[in-house]
């Protein structure tokens, strides 16, 4: 306010006063805040988790279904954020047969599950499921940051049952010199942390996550919410994206030890040196079709650590594509919605 009048300052201080006055009139009037709006059907449960198949929306969708793996770190909605705003919806709309699996919630019964679990255990039941159900040999599957992680041990270790991969924003070379997260990451204390809480509190990595972009994620959007206190369908929409951030769920604490130090730390997904159990992870092996879609301005899993797939899986057949935006834009922008499940769904039809 350098260089106004005390009257111009007061007068703003009495626009901003009538903007928050009127913010509070429209969130009492807002109701539930729902998460996921595509119709789906939970078709196996086992401990947490659940397996969705989302009702399809052409008359014959695809005969080879895709099966979602989410992070474990965050809740799957956010690909099915809203009716305009859903990743999910747009793979549907493309002929698709969509499954996604939700880890749900754990809690302190399931600290010791370790990464063999969710991949030997969890992963393969639900490939199996989609696999006999469908009558196919071999289905399709897409990971999302960590659970592109985790597709990709998945891949390398049951090559035979995987037809077509596709990473999206994915951690391949967890040592990239712009990974600010894996900089975090390196200085801590794991098994510490780990002996000590038993499973991570989400809360804990929610704030880390927030602490990488402190004055946007952090400050500057609420400042700029009072700009659409009048307009209850924005109002939604920020409040969605806020639902999800702060639902982080707590981390098992054996596999939130093993990911953390073997990928985070010691970057040996690359190396070829990580083992799930007594198997030892060889991305060479990873030999079917590949698609990694990778965001350009992704302050979390930089480009450099997602295009780092190209040069030690074993495909012939690979392809990237590359999104203009974010970690989250890539999600719920309007740009996003446009290109990416399009561009997803034209590559799986095409094999």
């Amino acid at each position: 306010m350098i260089g106004l009048t005390s009257k111009q300052i007061a007068a703003e201080i009495e626009a901003f006063s009538a903007r928050l006055t009127q913010g509070s009139r429209t969130l009492s009037r807002l109701g539930d805040i729902e998460s996921g709006v595509s119709p789906r059907d939970a078709i196996y449960q086992e401990d947490k988790l659940t397996l969705y198949r989302y009702q399809p929306r052409v008359e014959n969708p695809h005969p080879v279904p895709l099966l979602i793996v989410y992070a474990l770190v965050n809740r799957p909605y956010m690909m099915d954020l809203q009716e305009d705003r859903s990743m999910i919806r747009g793979l549907l709309n493309a002929g698709l047969d969509v499954y996604l699996i939700d880890w749900g919630y754990p809690d302190a019964s399931d600290r010791t599950l370790t990464l063999a679990d969710y991949i030997y255990r969890y992963m393969d039941r639900c490939v199996d499921i989609l696999s006999e159900r469908h009558g196919v040999d071999t289905i399709n599957l897409l990971g999302v940051c960590q659970g592109g992680a985790l597709s990709l041990c998945f891949a390398a270790l049951y090559p035979e049952k995987i037809r077509n991969l596709v990473t999206m924003v994915t951690p391949v070379d967890f040592n990239t010199p712009d990974n600010i997260l894996s900089h975090l990451i390196r200085y801590i204390d794991v098994d510490l942390l780990v002996d000590t809480f038993g499973n991570l509190p989400g809360q804990m990595l929610n704030f880390a996550f927030l602490s990488l972009s402190p004055f946007r994620l952090a400050g500057q959007k609420y400042v700029d919410l009072t700009d659409v206190f009048d307009d209850i369908q924005a109002l939604k929409n920020f409040l969605r994206m806020e639902k999800w951030i702060f639902d982080s769920p707590d981390q098992a604490g054996e596999a939130f030890r093993q990911f953390a130090k073997d990928f985070f730390q010691q970057n040996k997904l690359i190396k070829g040196e990580v083992v799930i159990g007594d198997q030892r992870v060889d991305l060479h092996e990873v030999a079917m079709p590949v698609l990694n879609v990778y965001a350009t301005q992704d302050h979390l899993v930089p480009p450099a650590a997602s295009k780092a797939l190209a040069d030690c899986c074993g495909s012939q057949d690979y392809s990237e594509f590359s999104f203009q935006g974010g970690h989250i834009g890539i999600y719920v922008s309007a740009r996003a919605q446009r290109e990416v499940p399009p561009a997803i769904a034209k590559w799986l039809l095409a094999r």
